[in-house]
C-alpha cells in the first residue's frame, strides 16, 4: 500500500513536467482544485439533475471531495479530504457559522434548502483558507437571487413525496427583480417518518420535520454601487437520531447579513464587497422519548457569531488579485442535567461547554500571475489572530480540576500559504501546488467537558494547552476534454504535524453511566492522509451520456496505525439519455470492504455494498407555465447495507420511491 502511494504521489508530481519543453499555441485557462455543485430549481439545471428536491446532504455527497458522516435520516456532517468540520471551514455566502451541539448534530449544512441555493463551492486543502484557517478545505454555499435584471415577477411551487419514511415536501418561491431592486423569498417544509433499512426493516428514531425560511434583497444605489440584506430562518423539531443515544426536540437558527458592493471602484480594483452579520443557532438534545435509559439528560447549547469581511478584487497587468480581511467573534456555551430516577437525589448539573467566546481576525491574499498563454502561477497567503476566552468562572474551575495552571484566556497566531503551477496545453490541464496551514483546536478538543462519544464509547475532555495543528500538503490533478471525452485526475496528500486525537486515559474515571473510560484530547507526532479521484465522462450520442467516478483515501499515524472515517475504494456510474423534454438516467453506486479501519475509534470492518438507481423526468407546459415532473426510485433492489461512515454502522435507506414536482409562473 505504501509503494502505491508513494508511485501515485511521484506520478502526479512528474505528469506536469512531462510536457514542459513543448510549444504551445493555445489560451491560459486557470484551473485550480475546486469543485462546483449547481444547486437550485432553475430549469436547466432542474433538468440535469435526478432529484431535484433532495437535500444538501445528497448533493453534497455527490462531490469527489466530500463524504458525509450520518447519524440518522437528518443533517449529516460533510468530511472534505477525509477530515471532519474541526478541520475544514463551512460557510453561507462567505459567513462563519458555529452550531451549537457538542455531539454536531447541527452541520452548518443542516440550516438551508437547496431550494435558495445556487451553488456549493468545494475547495481543497489551503485553496479554501479565504474565509478562515482549514487544513482540510472548504465548502462556501452560496444563497440564489436574481440580480438587477428586469425579470418581472416569478412564483414557483415545489412539492414532492418519498415512500421510504413517508416523507413530504412542500415549498414555494416569490421573487420580482428590475434594474435597481430584487427581492427572492423561499419557503420549504419536510417531514418524515421512521425510514426502513433494506429488508423492511425499520430504523427507530430517524423521524424529523423542518422548516426553512429566506428572504435575500439587494438595491441598487448609484449604477456601480449597491446594498444587499438577506435573513435565513431554519428550524428542525422531532428529529430522530438512531445512531446516538439522544434526540433532539428543537435546532433553531437566525442568519441575518448586510452587505455594501462596489463595481469597478478603481480603475485596477474591479469588485470590493463587505459584509456584516449576525447569527444564533440554539439546539437542544433530550432523550425524552427514549423508552429505556440509564438516566434521563437534558443537553442544550447555543451558539452566538458577529462577524464582517471586506473582499477585493484587482487586475493589475498579468496579475489577478484578491484581498480579504475577515472577522469573526463566537459565543458557545452547552449545558448538560441529568435527572436521577430517585426524587431524593439532586440533579446534576455541568457545562460542557464552559461559555467559549472566540474572536478572529485575518486577512488573506491571492495572486493568480498568467506568466503567457499557457503558464500561470497562484500564490496564497494568510495570517490570523485567533483568541479564546472561557467567562465562566464555574466552566473555568471544572476544568482547572484536570488543568490547574490554565487560563482563562489562550492566543494563537495561524499562518498559512500556498503555491500552484498550472498548464493549459491543448486538450489538457495540469496543476502542481503545494501548501502549509495551520488550525487551533476546536471549542469541544480546548474546552470540551464530559462529552460522549457514542462510536467509541468514551466521555472526552479537551485540552488547552494543545499547541496548533499544522499540516504540509501537495496536491495535483491532470485533466484532458475534447468533443467526446472528458477526464480529471486528482490526488492530495496531507502530513499533519500535531494530530489531534482523543487517547484514554485509564486513571480517569467516566460521567456517562456505561461508558468505557476517558479520553483525553492529546496530539500526535504526526499522520498522514493521502486522497485520489478520478473522473470520467464520454458522449456516446447527442442522446447518450455516460459518467463515472473513483475514489480512495489511505490515512495512517506515526505508529503507522489507521485514521478513523477514511474512505475504502468507492465508486459512481450512471448513464443518461436525453431527447427534447424527456430525460432517463440509471446510476450505480458503491464501495469495496473497509478493511483499513480504526478500531480505537470503534469502527469495524464495513462490508462492501452496491445499488441501483433508476430516474425519470418529463418537462412541459401547464396554462403557458413551466412543469418539471421528477420520478424515480434509489436502491432498487433494496439493498441492506451501510458505509464506512455511517455512525455505529446505522443502515441506510431501503427502496425508496420518489416523485417532484416543480412548476413555474412568470
Amino acid at each position: 500500500m505504501k509503494k502505491f502511494i508513494y508511485s501515485t504521489v511521484l506520478l502526479l508530481l512528474m505528469t506536469p513536467m512531462l510536457h514542459a519543453q513543448e510549444k504551445y499555441t493555445d489560451t491560459l485557462a486557470p484551473v485550480s482544485l475546486k469543485e462546483i455543485i449547481l444547486i437550485g430549481q432553475k430549469p436547466k439545471v432542474s433538468q440535469k439533475i435526478s432529484k431535484p428536491l433532495a437535500s444538501i446532504d445528497e448533493y453534497l455527497e455527490s462531490s469527489s471531495k466530500v463524504t458525509m458522516i450520518k447519524r440518522g435520516a437528518y443533517a449529516w456532517e460533510p468530511m472534505i479530504n477525509g477530515m471532519a468540520t474541526e478541520r475544514t471551514v463551512i460557510t453561507i455566502d462567505g459567513m462563519r457559522i458555529f452550531g451549537a451541539c457538542t455531539d454536531k448534530m447541527d452541520p452548518i449544512t443542516s440550516y438551508v434548502e437547496i431550494s435558495n441555493l445556487s451553488e456549493a463551492s468545494i475547495s481543497s486543502g489551503q485553496q479554501g483558507a479565504e474565509n478562515g484557517a482549514t487544513i482540510g478545505g472548504s465548502i462556501d454555499l452560496k444563497r440564489r437571487k436574481t440580480g438587477f435584471k428586469e425579470t418581472g415577477w416569478k412564483v414557483g411551487v415545489n412539492t414532492g413525496g418519498e415512500s421510504n419514511g413517508e416523507q413530504k415536501i412542500a415549498g414555494t418561491e416569490l421573487q420580482y427583480a428590475n434594474d435597481s431592486f430584487y427581492i427572492n423569498t423561499d419557503f420549504m417544509y419536510r417531514d418524515a417518518e421512521n425510514y426502513k433499512a433494506g429488508g423492511n426493516k425499520e430504523v427507530l428514531y430517524s423521524q424529523f420535520t423542518k422548516y426553512n425560511f429566506s428572504a435575500i434583497s439587494g438595491f441598487k444605489l448609484t449604477e456601480n454601487q449597491s446594498i444587499e440584506g438577506s435573513f435565513i430562518y431554519d428550524e428542525a423539531n422531532d428529529v430522530g437520531y438512531p445512531a446516538l443515544p439522544m434526540d433532539v426536540s428543537l435546532a433553531r437558527a437566525f442568519i441575518g447579513s448586510l452587505k455594501y458592493e462596489v463595481h469597478q471602484p478603481l480603475e485596477f480594483i474591479t469588485h470590493w464587497e463587505s459584509k456584516l452579520y449576525f447569527n444564533t443557532i440554539t439546539h437542544q438534545m433530550d432523550d425524552s422519548k427514549r423508552p429505556d435509559v440509564p438516566i434521563r439528560m437534558d443537553m442544550p447549547g447555543w451558539s452566538d457569531t458577529y462577524g464582517f469581511y471586506s473582499k477585493a478584487n484587482m487586475s493589475l497587468d498579468k496579475h489577478r488579485l484578491t484581498a480579504n480581511i475577515n472577522s469573526f467573534y463566537n459565543k458557545s456555551l452547552a449545558e448538560m442535567t441529568m435527572f436521577p430516577d430517585d426524587p431524593n437525589e439532586r440533579d446534576m448539573f455541568m457545562l460542557t461547554w464552559p461559555f467559549v467566546r472566540t474572536l478572529y481576525t485575518g486577512v488573506y491574499l491571492e495572486d493568480l500571475i498568467a506568466l503567457n498563454d499557457h503558464y500561470s502561477l497562484q500564490f496564497t497567503t494568510s495570517l490570523g489572530r485567533h483568541n479564546n476566552e472561557v467567562t465562566s468562572a464555574f466552566g473555568l474551575q471544572s476544568l482547572q480540576i484536570f488543568y490547574p495552571e490554565m487560563t482563562d484566556t489562550k492566543e494563537r497566531y495561524l499562518r498559512s500559504f500556498s503555491s500552484q503551477v498550472q498548464l493549459h496545453h491543448k486538450n489538457m490541464d495540469y496543476t502542481l501546488g503545494t501548501a502549509y496551514g495551520e488550525r487551533a483546536p476546536s471549542v469541544s478538543e480546548g474546552y470540551g467537558f464530559y462529552l460522549f462519544n457514542s462510536f467509541d464509547g468514551f466521555d472526552y475532555i479537551g485540552n488547552p494547552h494543545m499547541s496548533n495543528e499544522k499540516s504540509f500538503e501537495i496536491n495535483s490533478s491532470v485533466g484532458f476534454e475534447n468533443e467526446k471525452w472528458n477526464a480529471m485526475l486528482t490526488g492530495s496528500y496531507f502530513h499533519i504535524l500535531d494530530y489531534i486525537i482523543g487517547k484514554p486515559d485509564p486513571l480517569l474515571s467516566p460521567m456517562t453511566i456505561g461508558a468505557n473510560g476517558i479520553k483525553i484530547y492529546e496530539q500526535l507526532e504526526y499522520a498522514s492522509l493521502f486522497n485520489a479521484d478520478l473522473s470520467l465522462g464520454y458522449a456516446l450520442h447527442k442522446n447518450w451520456n455516460w459518467n463515472g467516478k473513483l475514489m480512495f483515501s489511505y490515512g495512517r499515524d506515526n505508529k503507522n496505525r489507521n485514521l478513523p472515517l477514511v474512505q475504502p475504494l468507492s465508486y459512481q456510474t450512471s448513464l443518461r439519455y436525453r431527447k427534447g423534454s424527456f430525460a432517463i438516467e440509471t446510476s450505480f453506486l458503491g464501495a469495496t470492504k473497509q478493511r483499513d479501519f480504526s478500531p480505537e475509534f470503534g469502527e469495524n470492518e464495513t462490508a462492501a455494498y452496491s445499488i441501483v438507481n433508476l430516474s425519470a423526468s418529463k418537462t412541459g407546459l401547464l396554462n403557458s407555465q413551466n412543469l418539471i415532473v421528477k420520478l424515480g426510485a434509489e436502491n432498487l433492489f433494496d439493498t441492506y447495507y451501510s458505509s464506512f461512515s455511517d455512525w455505529n454502522n446505522i443502515p441506510r435507506r431501503g427502496r425508496n420511491v420518489f416523485v417532484n414536482l416543480n412548476y413555474t409562473i412568470q
